[in-house]
């Protein structure tokens, strides 16, 4: 047998943790390795905080699933929550991301056809990540993600990233709704113009159409606000949420409207496993830290301090180093060419765990409640880092 038991779709590396404290991971070998990159943007409590761990231990002894043809006391507990403290009225409850983006996608479609529209076609805009199923793919316009899996599914146009006249020149007869990320993770840390939100926005209104929000990554206070949108002074008619939702746990979220919701009825949708009790008690856990300002202002301002220090840093390395980009603890450093050598060398040879996107960019997602001794930490292996990395000669 030459395959690995772990279908081989992952590159892995060497560092195999098995244990987290806090900003840190441990493998098992005992090595340590500060985590700037939280399960890419999950564990935004870092690891082992003590709130979450009790909550979720305290829900495995009591009732970890049931299925969804019973009535949800910890669901609809949570539901109430995120409606009280977002845009929605209501909520589906995923296991991740790219099941919240489709649900997304469904309540967009079935909008239109309740009404009996045959409007069907998405909006999506270059260097986007949607996730990894076969919606979701095709939802991007990235032929990596594309290769191997064709034929895509029809419905999606293309458009460049931030170009609002060509979002306006997209719009058609069949058009169902717009679909972006306020900030690109994956494409690079990007956030969007504030012209270029409240012009998808006001197309959205002119034209009859939904604007579907992408804030897997950047939502749940990863941006220094609750979610992305609220900094654009804009409200969506659907977002998908996941990744820090649940600060390690496994869950995501489609939230809606009542009126992008009206075609979302019984039998349209579902999941087995979706707002579980188990999942249920991680998201409270975690809304009970993040949900209030205190948190917020405290992720803005340690934002604009690593942000400030990482600027002022790359002005030591040009060669290295093109700029800083992004929102609260959701930050890209430029390199003046790609960045995985990098981003394995700092792994590898400095114990500093970070992400590498597109656009040349490394992404820089520390936990949200990450202190001071850690930032200074977390300088001091990039600095040695850089200084010690020998740029890959151009072939």
């Amino acid at each position: 047998m030459t395959i690995t038991p772990l279908m081989p779709v992952y590159p892995r590396c060497g560092f195999r943790p098995v244990r987290g404290e806090g900003a840190w991971l441990i493998s098992e070998d005992g090595s340590r390795a500060l985590d700037f990159a939280a399960g890419i943007a999950v564990n935004l409590l870092g690891h082992g905080h003590p709130h979450l761990t009790k909550a979720i231990q305290d829900q495995a002894a009591t009732l970890m699933h049931v299925s969804n043809l019973y009535g949800s006391p910890q669901g609809e507990a949570f539901a109430q929550r995120l409606v009280d403290t977002t845009f929605a009225d209501t909520v589906f409850f995923t296991n991740s991301g790219a099941e919240a983006v489709e649900c997304a996608i469904k309540t967009a479609r079935a909008y239109h056809q309740s009404q009996g529209s045959d409007r069907f076609e998405i909006i999506t805009f270059k260097n986007a990540f949607h996730g990894r199923t076969m919606a979701t793919i095709s939802a991007s316009n990235q032929e990596k993600m594309h290769k191997g899996f064709m034929p895509l599914l029809e419905g999606f146009k293309y458009v460049d990233f931030d170009d609002l006249e060509g979002a306006k020149a997209a719009v058609g007869p069949n058009t169902a709704a717009f679909l972006v990320e306020p900030i690109q993770g994956e494409g690079g840390v990007r956030p969007a113009s504030d012209a270029f939100m409240q012009g998808l926005r006001a197309l959205a209104d002119e034209h009859g159409i939904l604007l579907i929000l992408d804030e897997v990554q950047c939502g749940v206070a990863r941006s220094g606000t609750l979610y992305a949108y609220e900094q654009y002074g804009i409200t969506p008619d659907i977002m998908a949420t996941a990744k820090g939702l649940g600060g390690g746990f496994p869950v995501g979220a489609c939230l809606a409207t009542e009126e992008a919701a009206r075609g979302m009825v019984v039998g349209t949708h579902g999941s087995t496993y979706g707002g579980n009790p188990f999942a249920m008690a991680a998201c409270q856990a975690v809304w009970d830290v993040v949900a209030n300002d205190e948190f917020l202002t405290q992720v803005r301002s340690t934002g604009d301090k690593l942000r400030s220090t990482l600027e002022q840093f790359i002005g030591n390395y040009p060669d290295l180093f093109t700029g800083v980009r992004g929102k609260g603890l959701m930050l890209g450093v430029m390199m003046t060419h790609e960045t995985r050598a990098f981003v394995a060398h700092l792994r590898d040879n400095h114990g500093l765990l970070l992400v590498a996107a597109g656009d040349n960019t490394f992404r820089v997602l520390p936990p949200l409640n990450i202190g001071d001794a850690e930032i200074q930490t977390f300088m001091e292996k990039l600095s040695a880092g850089a200084a010690s990395y020998q740029m890959p000669q151009a072939a």
